[in-house]
């Protein structure tokens, strides 16, 4: 679960990380009064609020000189919609603004948390290039990406922290600060159950602290049950309807760019099964799993989300029975037909547990169905049939 900049600081404060004195403000109005409670000399800083980066490129922070130009510029920045490299051509509307204190600026660093699955660890990341798309750093120059491992049985060790900070190139005066800093982004990293925490830029100001300027978090959402604080900052606003409705059916569901619609069982399945549409030249307009045990209901709340996508120009059901019964699939398939009208091709594989049973159901059922042998005999029919509809 992805949740603002100001959420993320939130967090961040209540394991003594450093972060900028600053409020959420949903009008001009408020962003006027949050200024005049936080702006140093004045001076404060306007950032829109969504889900995305390149905020700053895109012309969503600006710098205030008093709280009448934050009035402004949050006036300005409300209800805009802002284009990043990771919105898309469509942007994202600007509901919100963050109002913080401004700061004098000495160096920014890059300081980063993220899971290595392979190593089985969380990776505490660190670099001097700061303040820029560390992916760009990570590409041209992947020497300035600077790692330590991090054993889950005794957590981040001080001299860790300590050997990050001086290949940072620090005074020794920050040295200490620093590794108290990295020490508390880690213990909000772990008791939050997060996947990723990015400060970029940690800052060094004039007047020797250490701050988080900026602030990224993803939360793991299968440990939201254990953090009902985290699990309200959730904002639907900034997600796909569609995948908050399957979310609301408890169904894995994640918007493509393609055109081909995709219902499977199980996380596997769906990877092959986008990967074979693509080698057969097609592309998935989704990810939807309605995994192992999903209901009649589910599967015809699956249906009726694939449908509800016009982007979509074919949909193909791709089931292996093993938990999941073929029989209910079909069933929901059925349900969802005589509520929503399908009025594109629909192609349906079906192995494994009650198949005779689901092609049964199907085959009484009056849908006009394209029905397929094989992983293969799927990809191609709906990639034909996509052709023939486009």
């Amino acid at each position: 679960m992805n949740i603002h900049e100001y959420q993320a600081k939130e967090i961040l404060g209540k394991y003594g990380v450093s972060v900028p004195q600053g409020r959420v403000a949903f009008t001009p109005e408020e962003a006027f009064s949050i200024a005049k409670d936080v702006a140093k000399g004045g001076v404060c800083v306007v950032k829109a609020q969504i889900h995305a980066g390149g905020r700053g490129k895109a012309g969503g922070v600006k710098l205030a000189k008093s709280p009448e130009e934050a009035k402004e510029i949050a006036q300005t920045l409300l209800g805009k919609t802002l284009v990043t490299h990771q919105t898309g051509p469509l942007g994202k509307e600007v509901k919100k603004v963050l109002v913080e204190e401004g700061c004098n600026i000495k160096r920014e660093l890059y300081i980063g948390l993220v899971i290595d699955r392979s190593k089985q660890r969380v990776v505490l990341m660190a670099s001097s290039e700061g303040g820029v798309e560390i992916e760009e750093v990570a590409a041209k120059h992947p020497e300035k990406i600077l790692k330590e491992t991090v054993d889950p049985a005794v957590g981040l060790i001080p001299f860790q922290a300590r050997r990050l900070a001086f290949s940072l190139g620090l005074d020794k005066a920050l040295v200490g600060k620093t590794v108290k800093f990295m020490t508390a982004l880690y213990n909000a990293f772990v008791g939050s159950d997060a996947s990723l925490a990015e400060i970029n830029p940690l800052v060094i100001t004039e007047e020797g602290t250490v701050i988080a300027l900026d602030a990224k978090i993803g939360i793991d959402d299968n440990a939201l049950f254990r953090h009902k604080d985290i699990e309200y900052m959730r904002d639907l606003d900034e997600e796909d309807p569609k995948e908050v409705e399957a979310s609301r059916e408890d169904l894995n569901y994640i918007s493509l760019d393609g055109n081909i619609g995709c219902m499977v069982n199980g996380a596997g399945l769906a990877m092959a099964t986008m990967d074979i549409i693509k080698l057969y030249g097609g592309e998935p307009a989704n990810f939807l799993d309605v995994g192992g045990g999903a209901t009649k209901d589910q599967v015809k709340a699956a249906f009726k989300i694939l449908l509800s996508d016009k982007k979509v120009k074919a949909v193909l059901v791709n089931i292996f029975g093993g938990i999941m019964r073929c029989d209910i699939i079909a069933e929901g398939i059925v349900a969802a037909a005589k509520e929503v009208s399908i009025g594109v091709p629909l192609v349906v594989r079906l192995e494994g547990t009650n198949v005779k049973e689901g092609k049964q159901i199907l085959d009484t059922s009056e849908i006009n169905i394209i029905t397929a042998e094989g992983m293969t005999d799927a990809a191609e029919k709906v990639v034909a049939a996509t052709s023939a509809n486009v």
